[in-house]
């Protein structure tokens, strides 16, 4: 039966009870049968098609969030990832107490967690916002065939991109698989449309389920508090991401596109978690940035790193086993080494390439790292070290807080060489170069790799080249205050260039 409630004036009606907070159970009563609204990463109210939805359906409303961990196929989220997740969930739960809604938590496998909600609550529907890799989309599928059979109304919406991966085709009504024609095509089809706005009001239910509580879940590490410099870094939840836009357009702005390759500046947005759980609609980004510059360089440049997201999730739709598999089949038989010194050694920061390390020791202290070094970092994994691509998106995929199943895998495909666009797949970024360029006067490395401070800054991407009495003048010792380099430059490029003629060789054999 569906429902007739009016969702005008839905607050609580004449309770000065509190609404059920994240750290007690409750069976507090409010008003009428509900649409579970599921959350997933879509950690938002504003511009939140099955939120605004679900308010707008003559239903009262029971937000609920799953932590699935179980199902098989979806992967469990990693360490940094997790301390977000925590954050974000506490601050969905204030926003939503403002609108008289609580927060429900469940933990388990989510066709089983919806199905007895379902039950328990007399749900008229649910609804959700889409995810696009292959274990989400089976998985929800399954549940909405479930739903159907038992008389409940399932219904998913595009809630996370601007455009949904199936629409962008190209003539032969086939995937993108280079970005640049698939960024042409996006705009072509005129672009994102404006985003939904703000929060509709909604009612809420008449009981309140049990919710787990969130502490229980231990997604926040506390002995040891290894995520300490995350909270200095990071505010995660929609406010922290719509006062991230701000303070990217105050102090970047139109500067973006000279400005995003320097990581020892403020360059960046700084929104890819935000993004990923879904803390703000990337339409909203890209309409404020346009709206406030206009079509300005840096405005079209910061709109063609969206559109790239947008790419990579593209890409993950229609190639199911890109978080595993080479897209690119010659390099199943790629020479990958397997060295696990020179993995720990890259992981720690201790390669003896003061760029590499400083990037890979800033992802551990904030969970994020430049997006100009990560592109370092990778490439000196896979291409000096030979180690294979998939051990660097296992570590990020673990700390980065904006661990992104489709962006990951697709970005350290496309700089392994395998992936999507990857052309030339041969190319080999030379780390002191590349520091260099990139953190001239060396405050990047200063910052993250104290114990080269003191070199000048003509020898601080190198230290390996510094005489004997320049070393003793900054106090390094190379090989004991830091590490030699693990590979010779000229060595690891000439071993990778042949591993990659040594394709091209089978590929003439056969």
């Amino acid at each position: 039966m569906a429902c007739t409630t009016s969702v005008t004036n839905c607050y609580t009606s004449g309770s000065n009870e509190p609404l059920p907070s994240l750290d007690r159970k409750s069976t507090m009563t409010l008003s009428t049968k509900p649409t579970i609204v599921w959350f997933r990463t879509d950690l938002r109210l504003r511009d939140n098609p099955a939120f605004a939805a679900a308010a707008k359906s003559g239903c009262s409303v029971l937000p609920v969030f799953v932590l699935d961990n179980q199902t098989a196929g979806v992967r469990p989220i990693g360490g940094a990832a997790q301390w977000w997740l925590h954050h974000s969930l506490q601050s969905l739960a204030k926003d939503l107490s403002d609108f008289g809604l609580p927060l429900i938590l469940r933990r388990g496998e989510s066709a089983d967690v919806i199905a007895d909600l379902v039950l328990e609550t007399d749900a008229e529907a649910v609804y959700w916002n889409r995810q696009y890799d292959a274990a989400a989309t089976a998985r929800d599928g399954a549940i909405k065939t479930a739903l159907k059979e038992s008389g409940v109304n399932g219904e998913s919406f595009g809630g996370g991109l601007m455009a949904e991966p199936w629409t962008i085709k190209t003539k032969q009504g086939n995937y993108f698989k280079v970005y640049t024609p698939f960024w042409r095509a996006f705009c072509a089809a005129g672009g994102p449309k404006r985003p939904l706005g703000d929060a509709p009001v909604a009612a809420g239910p008449s009981t309140i389920p049990a919710s787990d509580l969130l502490g229980d879940w231990d997604l926040v590490s506390i002995t040891p508090d290894w995520a300490a410099g995350f909270r200095d870094m990071w505010q995660p939840g929609e406010s922290g991401a719509a006062d991230r836009l701000t303070a990217f357009m105050d102090d970047v702005g139109s500067g973006y596109d000279g400005m995003r390759n320097f990581p020892a500046v403020v360059g960046t947005s700084g929104l890819s978690p935000h993004l990923h759980f879904g803390e703000i609609d990337p339409r909203r980004a890209w309409f404020a940035v346009y709206d406030r510059f206009g079509d300005d360089p840096g405005t079209e440049t910061f709109r063609k790193e969206l559109v790239w997201r947008e790419f990579a999730h593209h890409v993950l739709f229609h190639v199911p086993d890109l978080p595993s598999q080479p897209m690119n089949q010659r390099f199943h038989r790629f020479p990958w080494r397997n060295d696990d010194a020179a993995l720990r050694a890259w992981q720690r920061g201790q390669t003896g390439y003061p760029i590499v390390d400083a990037g890979m020791r800033e992802l551990w202290h904030t969970g994020t790292m430049h997006n100009r070094v990560r592109m370092v970092v990778a490439s000196f994994l896979v291409k000096h070290l030979l180690l294979p691509w998939q051990d660097g998106e296992a570590w990020f995929w673990d700390t980065l807080a904006d661990a992104d199943l489709a962006a990951n895998t697709f970005n350290w495909q496309w700089v392994s060489g395998c992936g999507a666009d990857a052309a030339p797949y041969f190319r080999i970024f030379n780390p002191q170069l590349q520091g260099e360029k990139f953190d001239k006067d060396g405050a990047y490395v200063r910052r993250w790799v104290p114990e080269l401070s003191n070199l000048p800054n003509k020898m601080i991407h190198a230290p390996w080249t510094a005489k004997p009495i320049e070393l003793q003048a900054a106090g390094v010792t190379l090989g004991k205050t830091y590490p030699a380099p693990i590979v010779d430059h000229k060595a690891a490029r000439d071993r990778a260039m042949a591993a990659f003629k040594s394709l091209k060789k089978d590929d003439d054999a056969a």
